[in-house]
């Protein structure tokens, strides 16, 4: 790998269901429906561990951290956001920004997007001191669907997220 600036992006979507946690960037969003999913199911992050993962052309979540294993089933997508960025850290590139957007019809995230902010940044940061990553390298975005399809029907949520990292 030479180039010393390299960019990622990755989606993710998980199918909602009544009676599930509903957490976003690491943060619990009240609400009567969750993501069905192997793991604790936050989309964002898993979205965020595709663009990561993207960087530096290391396949996908599914590969790394298949939902056929018992040992993420259930897992807080916190850890899993952590090992990823490890890899990248490992192969000597660090995350400039993150650039995130949920699409999700109900509920509203607004009010959670600067906690969103905070906790990835924070979780990204316990890989690498020297590297810290700051609430101001992570963007979170919220839009709906305008009630179109099967977000707008509240029967899912999907995330894009795009990510530049650079050689340390």
């Amino acid at each position: 790998m030479s180039a010393n600036i390299r960019i990622g992006n990755g989606y993710d979507v998980h199918l909602l269901a009544p009676g599930l946690p509903l957490i976003l960037g690491g943060v619990n969003i009240p609400h009567t429906k969750g993501c069905v999913a192997h793991s604790d199911g936050d989309v964002a992050i898993h979205a965020l561990c595709d663009a990561l993962l993207g960087t530096l052309a290391l396949g996908d979540i599914g590969h790394h951290f298949p939902d056929t294993s018992n040992e993420f089933k259930g897992i807080d997508s916190k850890i899993l956001l952590q090992r990823t960025y490890n890899m990248i850290l490992e192969r000597g590139y660090r995350l400039v920004n993150a650039d995130i957007t949920i699409l999700l019809q109900r509920p509203k995230v607004a009010p959670f997007i600067e906690k969103m902010r905070e906790t990835l940044s924070e979780t990204l940061s316990k890989c690498n001191k020297d590297y810290p990553c700051s609430k101001e390298d992570i963007s979170v975005k919220a839009t709906t669907t305008e009630k179109a399809g099967f977000i707008g029907r509240e029967e899912g949520v999907a995330v894009y997220a795009s990510v530049l990292v650079e050689r340390i």
